[in-house]
């Protein structure tokens, strides 16, 4: 398979040093080029949240009479999810409504208004029906930096500044090799004790010759991030780890509980025959 690439992207990023990315994606979005964006949420995430209740933890819990269990002020108790790099905000309005109270983060603010464009017609249009018997999560957008501590302080789980459920798309594949092994460590930081990463891997495969972004990457790359977090790792030019970092025990390591290959993905993640390249992991502590 193929992959087109977009040459503005690799053009603007190609040597732009990491400290500049930031207002590079912003210009994008100010200049409406945005060939990432899927016009929709993920199908592989939404298959994820209605068929694998056992892979992710349920946004609202029910007490034994079946009613949804709520706090001393008698809101109903959310679980809480985080979309990093989410852009337009499909993903952020996915998991909402399936219960979660989320928080859309971008480093682009012409990103996020485009976010609060897409919940406001959403809403409108009624777009995205509450999963079955549950409350629909709050929505809450945030333009900051990913890798500062800042944004994090009062929100999340309990207000920690962790999160049950983080949905990476498009935002590893997104980063120069060599910030990798930060968002593995960053990533680390940000999930609560039985929270869950999940990524959906794209774009797998995809030779790092053909440059970026989009970097290639393969389940592989994401299991030597991951069980090392902050660990540099190598790579071959077909996007494989060279070498995978020494499987020590490390506190902040996650651990891989399911790796699959969805029944359905984003076009651009499919071949030219139409079947699924997309991977989607999902990864505790």
């Amino acid at each position: 398979m193929s992959y087109e690439i977009p040459g503005r992207l690799s053009e603007t990023f190609g040597k732009l040093p990491f400290t500049e990315h930031g207002a590079a994606w912003d210009g994008c979005y100010t200049d409406k080029y945005t060939p990432w964006d899927r016009a929709g949420p993920s199908l592989a995430l939404a298959d994820l949240l209605a068929q694998r209740p056992d892979l992710v933890p349920p946004a609202q819990e029910r007490d034994s009479r079946g009613n949804l269990l709520r706090d001393s002020t008698g809101a109903v108790c959310k679980r809480t999810a985080l979309v990093p790099g989410c852009g337009r905000g499909h993903d952020v309005l996915l998991l909402s409504s399936y219960g979660y109270d989320v928080w859309g983060l971008d480093t682009s603010e012409t990103a996020i208004n485009m976010a609060r464009e897409s919940q406001a017609t959403a809403e409108k249009d009624g777009t995205y029906k509450t999963a079955d018997g549950m409350e629909r999560g709050a929505i809450n957008w945030i333009v900051a930096d990913f890798f500062s501590d800042g944004w994090t302080k009062g929100i999340g789980t309990d207000g920690t500044g962790k999160f049950d459920l983080i949905f990476d798309y498009t935002f590893l594949c997104a980063l120069p090799l060599d910030i990798r092994p930060r968002w593995a460590e960053r990533m680390s930081q940000l999930i609560s004790t039985q929270g869950r990463l999940v990524c959906l891997e794209f774009p797998s495969g995809r030779p790092l010759s053909e440059g970026g972004p989009a970097w290639g990457v393969w389940p592989e790359v994401y299991e030597a991030l991951l069980t090392a977090p902050g660990e540099p790792v190598s790579y071959n030019d077909d996007a494989t780890v060279v070498e995978t970092p020494s499987p020590k025990p490390r506190d902040n390591a996650l651990h891989r509980l399911s790796l699959i290959k969805p029944a359905r993905t984003h076009k651009a993640g499919t071949n030219d025959d139409g079947s699924v390249r997309d991977f989607i992991s999902v990864w505790s502590r």
